[in-house]
């Protein structure tokens, strides 16, 4: 049953199809942006339509940048020998927090996970590849500790071991089923300084 007419249900429909947001949170955000001031609605609108449009992957680590380079590939600051892999940009920005790793990352967009149909193909492994034909002295393997996570860390470790490249694994301390993103500064620390090679 329509509540509130087409345009507000239109609404909400569209703000429920937002990961996380369910119809009572999606009715909530429709009534507070129908209270905003029209000039905030439209630069809203408009920061949503200039991100569609211009942010894409970075050239070197695959995160999401507005630039060809995204600012941590570009920095002359960043030990480019030593390449942390994460599954997402949520945990790129999770161990930049930490303000302690020193080196670049790159982003899979992604985990193995056959019960999804995601294999290796399927996940930015290549663009990896073909970085480490560069200078690499170390690779760091910072999925989540879960079952997909964990299986790509061994795919990744089996690719790379045969290059001779320094291949570590994250230690302990994020725990098993845990997201990077959600956990805190002093266990992505912990688990960064304490890491073992695979």
């Amino acid at each position: 049953m329509d509540y509130y007419g087409s345009q507000m249900s239109k609404l909400i429909e569209q703000l429920s199809l937002l990961p996380g947001i369910g119809t009572k949170t999606a009715q909530r955000l429709a009534f507070h942006i129908i209270r905003m001031p029209k000039e905030r609605v439209e630069q809203l609108a408009a920061a949503m339509l200039n991100a569609r449009s211009n942010i894409r992957y970075c050239r070197e680590c695959c995160t999401l940048t507005d630039q060809e380079l995204c600012p941590i590939c570009s920095s002359p600051t960043r030990d480019k020998r030593t390449i942390m892999v994460v599954e997402n940009t949520r945990d790129l920005a999770a161990y930049e927090k930490t303000g302690k790793y020193e080196g670049v990352y790159h982003v899979l967009h992604g985990a193995i996970s056959p019960m999804l149909g995601i294999g290796p193909a399927d996940i930015r492994l290549k663009e990896l590849m073909q970085r480490l034909q560069g200078d690499v002295g170390e690779v760091i393997i910072a999925t989540n500790s879960s079952l997909e996570g964990e299986t790509t860390a061994m795919y990744i470790s089996r690719l790379i071991k045969p290059t001779g490249i320094k291949v570590t694994r994250i230690a302990s301390g994020v725990p098993v089923g845990g997201d990077l993103e959600y956990i805190d500064e002093v266990t992505l620390l912990r688990a960064l300084e304490g890491r073992v090679e695979l």
